[in-house]
């Protein structure tokens, strides 16, 4: 905990210097007139050497050969500007193919087969929908579905920031990803900060776990979405030295009354969580790195109420007080070496999380959640905006006592505003 902490300390700190070249492509109001089109979307093979079932066998996941093919997510977006000073923004994503109906083997935390789950095949899912008025550069008023910038990933969450044929696992494990709610903020941006502050729908208790902490909890299982208790959110980014971005977020939101069952009454279940992160872009250097905390109030008491009264439709698995990850990764464009226009990025990633990094007194530990990952591969950029990747992970299960996994990935991801007018 308290190297977490300086870690922490030490990503914030260096908030005191800084200069983005983010070369982001969803940004821009000046960029278009009246309106534009754009899309992004990713395509994704993965190969593991373990079985589905890494909880029931005492010493990890059994040995096994499996593969995946699929479309994870197409985005499709939409700008257009009333005038100048009044834009509406829109996207959506399709997740793995669209909706549907399938069915799903669940397994839970001690091993144990649950039976069969009733779930979508995929989702069609509106991720943004705002208005923003601009007042001044400094000063924007948005209001509508957005996406909460808590982490790196979240925050630049487009497939051609981040290296690897998939997104960061620390952060699709603790957090909802894309994490998108409905909310009002306030976003401004000056020569070398950006910043935004917004009121949002809160998560609810009924999907925490132990496998995803607070990450399953994104409300919308059930028909109402409800802000009894709202969360705030903030992040900050400076950019005030050439090249490189850092950013800061923090997340606070009581979750015990976002429910359609008052089965959690007397406990607050409040969700803190902080996050830094820097990019270093240059010409042919990529670097960055990422750091996540979270804090859950009452989770022994959620724990017990997720399974008495919840687990037939969420699983019911108990949920920990603390989650975190961290990461860093680094590549270079070894084609300018050779006086190439097209770019060819090895690069090495490092990452660590655990969704139950501590529990309350009186619950049991999980240590098969401490899970580091050692990762390196290439990006390779057809296009500026078109991007091969392959990559292969090595998956430590707490420091080598469990079976370690390895997982082969290759994808093709884009990023684009097709037309703009």
């Amino acid at each position: 905990m308290r190297k977490s902490i300086l870690l922490f300390t030490f990503l914030l700190s260096l908030s005191c210097y800084g200069q983005s070249d983010s070369r982001e492509i969803f940004t821009g109001w000046e960029d278009y007139q009246t309106f534009r089109v754009g899309s992004y979307g990713e395509m994704l093979y993965q190969h593991m050497n373990y079985g589905a079932n890494r909880y029931k066998a005492t010493d990890g996941a059994p040995r096994d050969n499996r593969s995946y093919l699929a479309i994870p997510r197409t985005i499709f977006a939409f700008d257009y500007k009333f005038r100048d000073d009044i834009i509406l923004s829109t996207e959506i994503e399709f997740e793995y193919g669209g909706t549907g109906a399938a069915m799903e083997y669940e397994y839970t935390e001690a091993g144990e087969y649950e039976g069969f789950e009733v779930e979508k095949a995929g989702e069609v899912a509106l991720e943004q929908f705002h208005i923003t008025k601009r007042f001044a550069p400094w000063l924007n008023v948005r209001v509508g579905h957005m996406i909460v910038p808590m982490g790196i990933t979240n925050a630049h969450h487009e497939p051609l920031f981040f290296f690897g044929s998939s997104r960061p696992e620390g952060e699709k494990a603790l957090l909802p990803s894309t994490w998108h709610e409905t909310g009002i903020a306030v976003v401004g941006f000056l020569p070398t900060f950006k910043y935004e502050i917004m009121a949002v729908n809160s998560l609810s208790p009924n999907g925490f776990s132990t496998e995803n902490w607070v990450g399953s909890g994104k409300q919308g299982v059930l028909e109402d979405v409800l802000t009894t208790n709202p969360a705030v959110v903030a992040r900050v980014e400076y950019s005030g030295v050439k090249h490189l971005r850092i950013g800061a977020s923090g997340y606070y939101g009581r979750t015990a009354k976002n429910t359609a069952k008052p089965a959690y009454a007397g406990l607050k279940g409040a969700v803190s969580i902080l996050s830094a992160d820097l990019q270093y872009l240059s010409r042919n250097f990529t670097a960055r790195a990422n750091f996540i905390y979270g804090d859950l109030s009452d989770s022994k008491a959620i724990s017990e109420t997720n399974r008495k009264v919840f687990k037939s439709t969420f699983g019911g698995t108990p949920v920990a007080k603390n989650a975190m990850t961290y990461a860093v990764e680094a590549g270079y464009n070894i084609s300018s070496l050779f006086g190439l226009k097209t770019k060819l990025y090895p690069f090495l990633r490092y990452e660590y999380y655990n969704t139950a990094q501590s529990v309350e007194e009186g619950m049991k530990d999980f240590p098969r959640f401490k899970r580091d990952i050692t990762a390196f591969g290439l990006n390779y950029y057809l296009l500026p905006n078109l991007v091969v990747k392959a990559d292969y992970a090595i998956r430590r299960i707490d420091n080598g006592n469990y079976n370690s996994e390895h997982t082969f990935g290759a994808g093709i991801a884009y990023a684009t505003w097709f037309f703009s007018k």
